[in-house]
């Protein structure tokens, strides 16, 4: 089984457009609806590949809640939701057509409650089972313990099962001491947590085996946007990559990947052969209009084409 963790849901309302020009009307058809929260995307790319899934987390609100919720339903995914007071943060994503790129306007969202939190803990370790691959994303909701990710990380290990951490800054250094089996962040996030980041490939992972020898963790993954992901791993150091592809929507991209990945290590595959899937998993997302899209004629296309070198 595979379960992914969404500690702060949120609906993406994303917005495309020719490019943003700022003192102008910019007018659209309508802004369109779909799943935000990278816990929460990261079961869209599942669902997209073929993945049975459990998704968890925490939702709020009689509208944008509910919206959310009948969006994970239409990719027919499963979902065991922790209902709490407020309303689901909305994030807006502006796509630019002309320049492929796309930014996160995101409102607040909820306060998550201590007794909701108690709630969800044994609600997840119920779901849990031996060799179950759990994929925990994102930012902390306010309310939530600081050490969310470590209960969530210990449970997971006391019932056999494995855990990826995407998450980044001080949540990420504090997840590191209950060992998550990998932690996966992006370049700049890499730069916010560690305090260090580098262009070349080479020179960046030195610095990613430099920070996996101090902290002594099993595994760093960091993806590179359309210069795919570097990987420290138990079997060796890692760089993937497919062909860059023409961008409709690089939302979710590396939340696809995470989705591989675990993927992949729940059917026993090595890191190579992970990544590879990884690399072809996240430049089929960017090819969807939906936040972590990925349809699976798209991947295999992309599977011959991914390049997997041992640095």
């Amino acid at each position: 089984m595979l379960i992914t963790i969404n500690a702060n849901a949120a609906v993406d309302r994303l917005i495309f457009i020719p490019e943003f020009r700022p003192e102008t009307v910019i007018r659209i058809p309508s802004a369109i609806n779909y799943v935000g929260g990278k816990g929460f995307d990261t079961s869209v790319a599942l669902s997209g590949i073929g993945a049975p899934n459990l998704a968890m987390g925490f939702v709020a609100g009689d509208q944008d809640g509910k919206l959310l919720v009948s969006l994970l339903e239409k990719y027919g995914i499963q979902h065991n939701i922790e209902w709490v007071e407020g309303v689901t943060r909305i994030a807006y994503v502006i796509v630019e057509q002309n320049f492929n790129r796309h930014t996160h306007i995101i409102t607040n969202g909820c306060t998550i409650p201590d007794q909701a939190a108690q709630n969800f803990l044994p609600r997840y370790r119920a779901n849990l089972h031996p060799d179950d691959w759990v994929i925990a994303s994102g930012s902390l909701a306010v309310g939530l313990p600081f050490d969310f990710y470590n209960q969530i990380i210990e449970i997971a290990h006391q019932t056999g099962a494995k855990v990826l951490i995407d998450t980044s800054d001080q949540t990420a250094r504090q997840t590191i001491s209950s060992q998550p089996d990998i932690l996966k962040m992006n370049r700049d996030e890499f730069r916010v947590t560690f305090g260090e980041s580098a262009e070349d490939i080479h020179e960046l992972t030195g610095l990613a085996c430099s920070q996996v020898e101090r902290y002594q963790f099993p595994a760093l993954v960091l993806t590179l946007g359309d210069k795919g992901i570097l990987a420290v791993t138990p079997e060796g150091n890692y760089y993937a990559y497919c062909p860059k592809q023409k961008s409709v929507n690089a939302a979710g991209a590396g939340d696809a990947a995470s989705a591989a990945l675990a993927w992949r290590f729940s059917q026993k595959e090595s890191w190579k052969e992970a990544l590879r899937w990884a690399a072809a998993v996240s430049a089929a997302c960017v090819l969807t209009e939906g936040t972590a899209e990925v349809r699976l004629n798209d991947v295999h296309e992309l599977l011959p084409v991914a390049i997997v070198e041992q640095i």
